[in-house]
């Protein structure tokens, strides 16, 4: 594993080593032991998207492994300003030890891996959301003790978590249901992917179906950034595609609830439920942390191999 550009690249076993090491790393910060394994190391940090999460976790957790990180936007850069991206990923070679990017295309996220020489870290684009089903992952194998054999029921708009999703939990052998509305799908490379799955993985327009005997449900906002425009439109496409105490009621008696976060109570999710749920929400959020620095330590270096 050189790079973390999306889920399809890895195998179940590099997806659960990053796991397992994440696992190790929650256990130490915990109680108290250290573990710079990226000591002087740098990861230059490249949003063109703004946020929450994705910052602090990973300014945090290159620190708590002795490195340190450069914050940097659009403005910073000369991305889309006249300087290719070929040439930017050459340079940011010589001078720092990893790059995490979060933009909008993915295709932005794979060019810069091609023409670097340190690895490459999708801190989300509009196809995929690595590093958030790595964190979501660790949280339902906390929860449940494993992860095969596990019904997940993502109900919403197909989009990139969902697309990482899908093939993150189809990877660690748990069965899919993905419920959205018509014309709201995942990607097409995900679904044909999701074809080696039949047994596994079903698409369909119902949320009721898709979380009927589950084990996890999870939801996502129905309009993500960049999105605002469609803000109407998507409110009436996605209505009844809620996550409510109805799923609940005809999911698992114990099931869990994920939600990336931001909410927007009183759409996607009930402010009950939420609120029912929000150490399991709170638990997945931290999880980006020790799931994050697990991949920094595993694809810069340190004392992990």
């Amino acid at each position: 594993m050189k790079h973390l550009l999306k889920l399809l690249d890895l195998s179940k076993e590099d997806i659960l080593k990053i796991l397992n090491l994440a696992d190790q790393m929650k256990y130490d910060l915990q109680n108290g032991i250290p573990h710079k394994v990226l000591e002087g190391k740098t990861l230059a940090m490249i949003f063109q998207k703004a946020s929450t999460r994705t910052r602090v976790s990973f300014e945090t957790g290159i620190y708590q492994l002795g490195g340190q990180a450069l914050f940097l936007t659009h403005n910073d850069l000369q991305i889309g300003r006249g300087e290719p991206v070929e040439d930017t990923a050459r340079v940011l070679s010589r001078y720092v030890h990893g790059v995490m990017i979060r933009t909008f295309g993915q295709n932005e996220v794979e060019s810069l891996a091609k023409w670097a020489s340190i690895p490459i870290i999708n801190g989300l684009t509009d196809f995929a959301h690595p590093c958030q089903i790595l964190a979501d992952l660790m949280t339902i194998r906390e929860y449940l003790a494993a992860l095969e054999g596990v019904k997940i029921a993502y109900i919403g708009d197909g989009n990139n978590i969902c697309n990482s999703l899908i093939v993150g939990c189809l990877k660690c052998d748990m069965k899919v249901s993905v419920a959205t509305p018509a014309g709201y799908e995942p990607d097409a490379t995900v679904l044909e992917f999701a074809k080696q799955y039949p047994n596994h993985f079903t698409l369909t327009t119902s949320p009721e179906e898709a979380a009927t005997a589950a084990d996890v449900l999870v939801t996502d906002v129905w309009a993500s950034m960049g999105q605002e425009d469609e803000a109407a439109k998507r409110m009436k496409a996605f209505a009844g595609f809620q996550i409510n105490d109805t799923l609940l009621s005809i999911a698992n008696k114990n099931a869990i609830v994920q939600h990336c976060l931001p909410a927007h109570r009183g759409e996607e999710i009930t402010a009950k439920v939420f609120e029912a749920h929000a150490k399991e929400i709170f638990d997945e959020a931290e999880n980006r942390l020790h799931a994050q620095k697990a991949v920094m330590a595993l694809l810069m270096g340190g004392a992990v191999s």
